[in-house]
Formats: C-alpha cells, sequence, structure tokens
C-alpha cells in the first residue's frame, strides 16, 4: 500500500504504473491545512478521471472531528473509492461515526454499501482497542498499525529493530485475525536504509500481517520478494492441495504428502501459499488447480 500526497497531481496521475496492489492518496499528514481544500479537490478529480486499473483505492481522510473530514468523506465516496482509511482510531464508536457519515453519502448517490472502512491505530488506546474497533463495522476491511504517532503517544521513538512496536504489532495481528479482516503494518522511512527495511518486511510477515504500507516506488520489490512464496512452498502447497482433492473424491478421512499425514494447519498455510503465489502473479488461478 502505497502512500501518495493528496496534494501532489503528478505523483496521484503516475502511482499506478509501479504496480502496488493499493494506492493510499492522504488528505492528512502529508496535507498542510492551507492546502486541505484544494487536496480534497485534486483527489476527487484523480478518482474520477485517472484510470487506475485493478489497483486498490485507498483515501486517508482527516479526523471527522476537525473541519475537513466529513467534507473529505463526502467528496471520495462521491468519487467512487474503494477504502476510506480512518486515521488516529481510538474508539469503536469513532468508527460507527464514520460509517453513519459514508452511508449518508452512498445514499445521497445510491451506492449503498460500496465503501470499505480501514482503521490506522496510531496510539495506546488504540491498540488496547483494537478487537472493539475491528468489529465496529461490516465495512471494516482492515486495521494498520501507524508507527509514528504510537511512538510518540508511548513517548518512546521508533528503533530500527522495533522493539517498541512489538506489543501493538502483535495485538493488531490478533485483532485482525479474530475479526476476521486483513492487517497492515506501519510505513519504513528510511529510504537509505533498504536491508533495515527488507529485515522488517521479514518481521511483520513473520507476525502474521497481510501487507506493508511504504512511502516510494522503490520499496515495492522488497515487499514483493518477501510476501511472494518460494518455487519449492508453492509445490510442497500444490501437492498438499492435490492430496486433499484425492482424498475427497476417494472418500477418505486420512491426507497423507510423501508418507506423512497432514492436519489442517497444514491444509490451511498451503491455501494461504497459493492465494499468495497467485496475487503476486507467480501463477494463475489455472495452475493452482
Amino acid at each position: 500500500m502505497m502512500f501518495v500526497p493528496g496534494n501532489n497531481p503528478g505523483m496521484m496521475a503516475d502511482a499506478h504504473i509501479y504496480g502496488p496492489d493499493s494506492i493510499m492518496l492522504d488528505l492528512e499528514d502529508s496535507v498542510t491545512m492551507a492546502e486541505k481544500d484544494a487536496a480534497r479537490f485534486l483527489v476527487h478529480n484523480a478518482l474520477k478521471s485517472i484510470d487506475y486499473g485493478s489497483t486498490e483505492m485507498v483515501v486517508r481522510i482527516n479526523p471527522l472531528n476537525t473541519p475537513y473530514g466529513k467534507k473529505d468523506v463526502e467528496a471520495v465516496v462521491k468519487a467512487g473509492v474503494d477504502v476510506i482509511r480512518m486515521p488516529k482510531t481510538e474508539t469503536a464508536d469513532e468508527v460507527r461515526e464514520l460509517e453513519a457519515e459514508i452511508l449518508k453519502v452512498e445514499e445521497e448517490i445510491g451506492a449503498v454499501g460500496r465503501t470499505q472502512i480501514m482503521a490506522a491505530i496510531e496510539s495506546a488506546l488504540g491498540v488496547v482497542n483494537a478487537y472493539e474497533i475491528a468489529t465496529a463495522s461490516k465495512r471494516m476491511m482492515g486495521i494498520a498499525l501507524g508507527a509514528e504517532d504510537y511512538s510518540a503517544n508511548l513517548k518512546t521513538q521508533r528503533t530500527p529493530g522495533g522493539a517498541e512496536l512489538l506489543l501493538a504489532r502483535e495485538t493488531i495481528v490478533v485483532a485482525a485475525r479474530a475479526a476476521g479482516i486483513c492487517c497492515f503494518d506501519t510505513v519504513y522511512s528510511n529510504l537509505d536504509d533498504m536491508d533495515t527495511f527488507r529485515a522488517e518486511v521479514e518481521l511483520i510477515k513473520s507476525l502474521g500481517f497481510d501487507g506493508k504500507s511504504i512511502i516510494n516506488p522503490r520499496q515495492i520489490e522488497v515487499v514483493n520478494e518477501v510476501f511472494a512464496p518460494k518455487p519449492k512452498d508453492i509445490e510442497k502447497a500444490r501437492k498438499i492441495i492435490a492430496a486433499i482433492r484425492e482424498a475427497k473424491e476417494k472418500g477418505s478421512g486420512v491426507i497423507a504428502v510423501n508418507g506423512k499425514m497432514v492436519d489442517r494447519p497444514v491444509v490451511l498455510r498451503a491455501e494461504r501459499t497459493i492465494a499468495l503465489a497467485i496475487a503476486s502473479g507467480i501463477i494463475s488461478e489455472e495452475e493452482a488447480l
């Protein structure tokens, strides 16, 4: 998920050519107070006029308790945004307030239910309420960590090892899995240290995150390389899926691959490996069969 400032028309026009899975046009932190209205106009027109293809389009709005938030919701919902990212989310009530604002606009344009919500958790209170936030709305497709504000709220700072973020990361993953939605990690802003960035991507993948927020196209390749399954893992997963299919055809409840029994957790990992391989473009859906 690549962050793009909502006040930069050139970046908005070109962002999809680099191949991110998701583009987040930002109306909040990257836009000064003086530019809020102009940026909203630019983002609305970008969503209406630029062909982003199959790229998921997200807009980070300003908080609803500011003079800009509700205007942001109206503009981006009318423009057909896929997901609204809610910043600095701390309670389920805030999510429900956003849901009501979205519904109001959708009813006006005859598109009820079209817009999804992503909640950014950026404070200690947000982490404590992560599960309640994750389950506050049927529109909720994912929760994300915003590490800069979270670290400031903890009265600490970001470190290369990320020890200060471990509790928040694990809590967000667990809350997302319990709610049946996705979870996304925070950005890493030092573009001159790609080694530490890769290590962070490997860490968050091992924790169970579905994806990583990025700020520059240079980071896309690293995220794809880390998250994409390796050929040996894909082949193993295909054998497991084939064994399941064969067992079902025979009416057998016993599944074995290479002489080893296969239980449900192994099957779930195999299915996720195949799904990631398809999403990464390594294999097609037909090849997965």
